[in-house]
């Protein structure tokens, strides 16, 4: 301690701070803790003369580690290692002192969070005194580029990769790319043809020489760390080849397997056992449905086998044989764009979805009312392909729930407005009604939608229904109560058809992905960013990023734009062809390792491998690039064999004998 030149910086963070921290007090009373020889506060330490001010402090006063007291050291300690390199300092000779959140924003009571903050800032100077001077690393990354699903997000991310010369894989495990996007009939706020903005997207995708497209496949493991991932995908068997296949169509065509649900429609059509899933699809090459194909049902149950769409294919391009495959990739970085499922309507079972007909959701409706769907852009009702005289939509289905989904959708309103003007400009004598409990129109052109759709004799109440019911009798149709917060009574609403607009949820395969990439998710099931506001792309896992609605709900414009925030970030890591690797990790002291290996398995980044050396002798290793510094290692190794630089045993000690010990 003796030997240390440390010196405290106090942030007033104008008054997030101060106004609950006496700064003054705190100032003084730093002045007199061993081995500090140096205190001063400013209004922002992060702002440029507040880091100038640092700079200067560490040459003038020949500083050899400096204090932040300010912030989490989430927000700026990039910030200030940074200032302490260019001040002459080691920039991991710095220790944050957090007295904002963890102090004056969980205190009211001015006396009680200063003698807090004191203790901080006491506890971050006896670690700060046991500070060693460590070296960032780097490696050599592999510059090559997986994408996980190949929705707008995925396509986005590899567009700008592929033209930025990155070479790039999308692994989508439907036949075709283009995700819920391509199930679209017009995008808010201007209405545009969804189709027409997509489709030359994906045709671009499949056309650019560094985009591979991987569809009909899913990720089945990975390995490595950043820079340097070794993925395995397992390739499902189409039964058709791509290398022959001329997308003539005979096949779907002749096929008497024809009342397969369509999944593309949602229902509310069906198709043939070979099939591809819609008119744009890329690629545009049939996949055999073995569940519902012919030949494979008679394979199964030793019956003859029917082979029509393989006598019919003029390329001979039907295989029955294929069979699934895997190939390995090595990437420098992993992109998840996995997209979101849609909240099944049937776990609110008052609104009556799956027991009425002419109960749909918001993405049925997209179908039927698109020219490319089942009923070629006619809204009908499936109960009887009649056009309704009433159509009510229902906003936040599984949505903003105390009890259940709590989060916004940030779609529904808008899909909600949208799909009403549709129905208003091709059946203007249809009745249209829209319940909402508050209307969210936050994005560019939304209020202005909003206030067209008014303007059209639209009925918008202000109440969600508590039950649907159905009449009896010929010319059934569906009705609801309902407290209209507008007129302050209850209300009857007679409808034909109504259109609930469900909230997104995470989907299925997130438990599977966040084994293999060592992620986490939120508490509402979607993956983890590594801070809301500075790294919402980024993981905690280096070198995998998000992109998309995999990240949390989102509107296509917003999608877009995280997408391509991914395809910068991954650019930056990979331009150079070199990474440079955190030097706070953990290390393993040879001589204490007993080869026990209760390390590997607890390590939730599998930063740890047990090596067996040619004497026999086992010992653990630490992958530095893949080691996060999170410790989990070093609590559990029974030989205090293991390291964690930064957090050292003795580091810690220090803060806590500070802390009970003023």
């Amino acid at each position: 301690m003796d030997k240390e030149r440390i010196g405290v910086f106090l942030c007033h963070c104008g008054t997030n701070i101060a106004h609950t921290v006496d700064i003054g007090k705190v100032k003084k009373y730093v002045e007199t803790l061993p081995g500090v020889v140096f205190v001063k506060d400013y209004s922002y330490m992060c702002s440029d003369p507040g880091q100038r001010l640092v700079k200067e402090s560490i040459k003038e006063n020949g500083l050899t580690k400096v204090v932040i007291a300010a912030c989490t050291p989430r927000l700026h300690e990039s910030t200030f290692r940074e200032t302490l390199r260019e001040g002459g300092l080691n920039p991991y000779n710095l220790e944050i002192a957090n007295i904002r959140e963890h102090c004056s924003w969980v205190h009211d009571n001015r006396e009680i969070a200063t003698e807090k903050a004191k203790d901080i800032i006491r506890m971050a100077i006896m670690k700060a005194a046991l500070l060693e001077p460590l070296e960032e690393r780097e490696i050599e990354a592999v510059k090559e580029v997986l994408i996980v699903g190949a929705g707008i997000a995925g396509i986005s991310t590899a567009l700008i990769l592929a033209n930025s010369g990155i070479k790039t894989y999308i692994v989508e495990k439907e036949p075709s790319i283009g995700g819920k996007m391509a199930q679209l009939d017009k995008t808010f706020p201007t209405l545009d043809c969804s189709a027409c903005i997509l489709t030359p997207l994906m045709v671009d995708v499949e056309r650019n020489p560094l985009i591979e497209i991987l569809s009909y496949s899913e990720v089945e493991s990975v390995e490595g760390y950043i820079g340097n991932f070794k993925v395995k995908v397992r390739r499902k068997p189409r039964y058709v080849r791509k290398d022959l296949c001329t997308s003539c169509g005979l096949c779907w065509e002749n096929c008497p397997s024809k009342n397969v649900p369509n999944e593309f429609d949602l229902g509310l059509s069906t198709r043939t056992a070979i099939y591809i899933p819609f008119l744009q699809a890329v690629p545009a090459i049939p996949v055999i449905d073995a569940e519902n194909c012919r030949y494979f049902q008679g394979l199964k149950e030793g019956k003859e086998r029917c082979k029509i769409c393989q006598k019919k294919c003029p390329v001979n391009a039907v295989d029955y044989t294929m069979e699934e495959s895997f190939i390995e990739l090595e990437v420098g970085a992993i992109v998840v764009a996995t997209g979101y499922e849609i909240f099944d309507a049937s776990q609110r079972p008052q609104y009556g979805y799956g027991k009425y007909k002419d109960v749909i959701i918001g993405l049925q409706f997209e179908r039927l009312i698109s020219a490319s769907g089942p009923t070629e852009g006619g809204i009908i009702r499936p109960s009887n392909g009649q056009i309704p005289k009433s159509v009510t939509f229902i906003n936040c289905v599984g949505s903003k729930e105390s009890d259940g989904n709590q989060w916004c959708c940030r779609y529904g309103c808008m899909a909600s407005l949208k799909q009403a003007l549709q129905v208003r400009e091709k059946y203007p004598e249809v009745e249209v009604n829209i319940c909402f409990t508050d209307m969210r129109a936050f994005g560019k052109g939304y209020e202005e939608l909003y206030r067209r759709c008014r303007k059209t004799g639209i009925n918008f109440i202000n109440g969600l229904p508590s039950e649907i019911y159905e009449t009896y009798g010929e010319g059934k149709h569906l009705y609801f109560t309902v407290f209209d917060g507008f007129l302050n009574e209850v209300i009857r609403i007679d409808t034909d058809l109504v259109v609930l607009q469900v909230n997104m949820v995470s989907p299925k395969e997130t438990g599977e992905l966040v084994k293999k990439l060592g992620l986490c998710t939120s508490g509402d099931g979607f993956f983890q960013e590594a801070h809301a506001k500075l790294r919402p792309i980024e993981t905690p896992t280096p070198g995998v990023f998000l992109a998309g609605t995999c990240q949390g709900p989102k509107d296509i414009v917003d999608t877009v734009c995280h997408a391509k925030g991914a395809g910068g970030d991954v650019l930056k890591l990979l331009q150079k062809g070199i990474i440079k690797i955190e030097p706070i990790s953990a290390e393993v002291n040879e001589e204490l390792c007993s080869g026990c290996g209760m390390c590997e398995p607890v390590c939730p980044y599998g930063a740890i491998v047990i090596e067996v050396k040619e004497d026999g002798k086992r010992l653990a290793k630490v992958i530095q690039a893949k080691c996060v510094g999170c410790g989990t290692c070093v609590a559990t190794c029974p030989s205090d064999a293991i390291i964690a630089h930064n957090f050292t045993t003795e580091q810690i000690i220090a803060q806590i004998r500070a802390a009970v010990s003023p």
